[in-house]
C-alpha cells in the first residue's frame, strides 16, 4: 500500500506562483512513477506532469514551459512549480503514484488541493 497527500493549494491571482507538494508513505519502493493531474468543474481528470524513477519527466502541453515538477527521494517527495498560472488553470489537483506490487501495477492517489486562479 502506497499513501499520497497533497498540500499547497490555494487562491492566486492570474500570472501569480503556487507550488504544490505530495509526500508518499507506505510500500516507497515500489513506486514506479509520481504524478499530478487535475480535474476541473465539468470535465474529465488530466494528467499536468508526471515524473519516473529514471528522473524523465512528462508535461501536458497546456503548462509546458510554465510548470515544474521535481523529486527529492530522500523526502519521498515530489513538488510542482506553477508559475505564469491562468484561469483555466483553476482545478482540484491530485497527486498519484504508480506502484509495482508483487508484478501488478497499483495507482493511489491523493485527496486532492484546489488551486483556483482568479482576480
Amino acid at each position: 500500500q502506497v499513501q499520497v497527500v497533497e498540500s499547497g493549494g490555494g487562491l492566486v491571482q492570474p500570472g501569480g506562483s503556487l507550488r504544490l507538494s505530495c509526500a508518499a508513505s507506505g510500500s516507497i519502493f515500489s513506486i514506479t512513477s509520481m504524478g499530478w493531474y487535475r480535474q476541473a468543474p465539468g470535465k474529465q481528470r488530466e494528467l499536468v506532469a508526471d515524473i519516473i524513477d529514471s528522473g524523465g519527466t512528462h508535461y501536458a502541453d497546456s503548462v509546458k514551459g510554465r510548470f515544474t515538477i521535481s523529486r527529492d527521494n530522500a523526502k519521498n517527495t515530489i513538488d510542482l512549480q506553477m508559475i505564469s498560472l491562468r484561469p483555466e488553470d483553476t482545478a482540484v489537483y491530485y497527486c498519484n503514484a504508480v506502484a509495482d506490487i508483487r508484478g501488478s501495477r497499483f495507482r493511489y492517489w491523493g485527496q486532492g488541493t484546489q488551486v483556483t486562479v482568479s482576480s
